[in-house]
């Protein structure tokens, strides 16, 4: 029996097992564009997020001391406002964290740097030392591991 009777005898089943093979492979491809559709969506909302975190700090001059690298936090401790606006920026952080660990957003590679920056601050640094005792073990790990590049 050559290959042509056995194509003729079995025809049904051989475009039978053409259409499951091709159903999946459109299947796999849908479900990762979809994927890369979605980890888009999802940077475009941290973007947001990022915007009206840093919006509090535009419009509020009472917070300029945050970024001030010169800002002396024991002869001026950290009021109210810096420590909530410091806590907003850290989940902020803890939430891109978080995304990217679970592939839910496209990687953004200069986030240690942010984080150290950022963290380096007296102002930030000094809230981080109050409240991390809060977060979760390995987000700690992460802002500490961040903290070290400097």
């Amino acid at each position: 029996m050559g290959i042509g009777e056995w194509t003729l005898q079995n025809w049904f089943n051989l475009l039978s097992a053409v259409g499951i093979v091709g159903s999946l492979l459109f299947t796999a491809i849908s479900v990762r564009s979809d994927a890369q559709t979605k980890r888009v969506g999802n940077l475009l909302t941290i973007t947001a997020n990022h915007r009206e975190v840093w919006n509090k700090y535009l419009i509020n001059p009472g917070l300029k001391r945050v970024l001030n690298p010169a800002a002396d936090p024991i002869k001026q401790p950290v009021n109210e406002v810096e420590e909530m606006f410091v806590n907003m920026v850290n989940h902020h952080i803890n939430s891109v964290y978080y995304a990217m660990s679970d592939q839910l957003v496209i990687k953004y590679d200069e986030l240690r740097i942010d984080v150290s920056e950022f963290i380096s601050l007296p102002i930030p640094k000094t809230v981080w030392e109050k409240t991390k005792k809060y977060q979760n073990d390995d987000f700690v790990a992460f802002v500490e591991s961040c903290r070290n590049l400097k």
